[in-house]
Parts: structure tokens; sequence; C-alpha cells
């Protein structure tokens, strides 16, 4: 018997499938849960986007925790009026995705530890990332420490709901 569906079309499909869903849920969760923060600069901006990206990267890998970054909170920028922001963002959640998914991926040890650890990096990739583009689109050095607070609050609470659920997830998956 002859079948159209072949093991690796299927498996093309399904990933195309799952980075589509991250990239939805990314922005949905983006657009729709979120806290703007009366501080100065760019004022910051809560949102939980972060949850459904470091999902992907935790449990599918690298690749789709930087397409769910990248495409998920791009379009977010470009939908909602944050359409300057888009190309960094593009960038910097992508990179975070990808670090993120590579870390889990490659470093052994206790998965609770490891994953804290990835998500401090993207931490890390957040803060420096949204700093330095707010001092290009600005040309101000000190009117981005206002989003930092924001940035950091923003990664730590999706650190603290996506950690204790991906060991979870995995076995499920």
């Amino acid at each position: 018997m002859n079948s159209t569906f072949t093991p690796t079309r299927t498996t093309n499909t399904r990933t195309i499938v799952i980075n589509a869903l991250f990239i939805a849920l990314t922005l949905v969760v983006t657009m729709f849960i979120q806290i703007r923060l009366p501080l100065m600069g760019n004022g910051g901006l809560i949102h939980l986007g972060n949850v459904p990206l470091f999902i992907a990267a935790l449990v599918y890998g690298k690749k789709t925790g930087a397409i769910a970054g990248a495409f998920g909170m791009g379009l977010f920028d470009i939908i909602s009026g944050w359409t300057l922001w888009a190309p960094f963002t593009f960038v910097i959640v992508g990179t975070m995705g990808f670090v993120v998914g590579l870390i889990s991926e490659k470093v052994p040890g206790n998965r609770i530890l490891v994953n804290t650890l990835a998500i401090a990096t993207a931490l890390i990739i957040k803060v420096v990332g949204y700093y330095f583009t707010e001092v290009i689109l600005y040309g101000n050095w000190i009117q981005p420490f206002g989003s930092v607070p924001g940035n950091i609050m923003q990664v730590a609470i999706a650190g603290i709901i996506v950690v204790p659920l991906v060991s979870r997830l995995k076995k499920r998956i």
C-alpha cells in the first residue's frame, strides 16, 4: 500500500503546527495579559508572553523557542503600535528563545537548575538587548534604566510559572 504520508512529511507537518501554535500563543498572551509600568523612559511593559516562549524553548527546543519568540513578539510589536521596536524584538526575543532551548538541550544536570539557568540567561539577554535598543531609539544612556525593572519582572514571573511546569509537560509529550 502506497501512503501519501511518510514519516518525514508527518514530522515536518507536526513541526510547522507546533511552531505556529507557539507563535500564536506568544502573540495572544503578550497582547492580552499585560501591565504598563508608570516609570521613566519607555515605562516598562510587563506581560506574560514569555511563558509560552519559554515553554516552547524548554519542551520543543531552541528552534521552536527562537521562532515563537521572534515571530510571536515581533508580530505583537507590529500590530500593537510598537512597530519601531519590531526588528529589535525579533532579534532579542528570538535570541532569548534560542539560548533557552540551547542551554536546556546541551547542559547536563538537574533539570530545574538547568532550566533556571537558561531563563536567567534569557533575562540578561532581554535587559541588555532592550537597554541598548532604547539607547539607539532615544539617544539617551540614562532613560533606558527605567525599563529595566519591568524587563526583570517579566522574565522572573515567567520563570516562576514555567520551571515547575516544564517537567510535567515533557512527560506528556
